[in-house]
């Protein structure tokens, strides 16, 4: 479902991510109790930029749905809910910074850089957490998370996932990247 450069996709491509959107937000009400989906429809069809992002979250393998709603923005809040980190974000390291000062076997991109790219951003520890209370995920992968700027500076990244009935989260060298570490995203509509 990849759009063109433009961050716009086709009539035909806008109905069938909805379609998408649709079926998934249907069968998954435990995530978004209380909310109807012609108002979200409503206002994504107004959003052609959020739209292509949300594009952009399905075609790397996030599969987002709606978790909640901003009652005071008025904002639908959509997280990646892949039960494992999105395939097509893996093998990454956490921000250009790292990704540069790599010198040999560079990944293919940073987690930081491909969020923005895709007009998204990488979960927080406590958006990590609130996704676990709605299933299980990344139970055989982890996620690249947003990481304090103290760790950061000091040459790391923090990363989590779920084990052993725990959510845990871990820090290595920003630098890393593996083929199990993805990131998961988060998009206001």
């Amino acid at each position: 479902m990849a759009a063109n450069n433009k961050k716009k996709l086709s009539a035909a491509q806008q109905k069938e991510l909805l379609s998408v959107l649709q079926t998934r937000f249907e069968k998954n009400m435990n995530r978004h109790k209380g909310l109807d989906w012609a108002k979200l429809q409503s206002k994504l069809e107004k959003n052609e930029a959020k739209l292509w992002s949300l594009d952009e979250m399905e075609s790397t393998g996030g599969e987002p749905d709606v978790v909640g709603f901003d009652k005071k923005t008025g904002e639908y809040i959509f997280y990646d809910c892949s039960p494992e980190s999105p395939a097509g974000r893996r093998s990454v390291c956490y921000d250009q910074e790292a990704l540069e000062k790599r010198k040999e076997n560079k990944p293919r991109n940073s987690a930081m850089r491909m969020a923005a790219d895709m007009g998204i951003e990488l979960l927080t520890e406590e958006q990590y957490r609130e996704l676990q209370q709605s299933g299980k995920y990344d139970t055989k992968t982890s996620s690249w998370i947003v990481t304090p700027p103290t760790i950061r500076k000091l040459g790391g990244a923090i990363f989590a996932d779920y084990r052993y009935g725990t959510i845990f989260v871990y820090h290595n060298g920003a630098e890393s990247y593996y083929a199990a570490r993805g990131f998961r995203g988060s998009l206001r509509v």
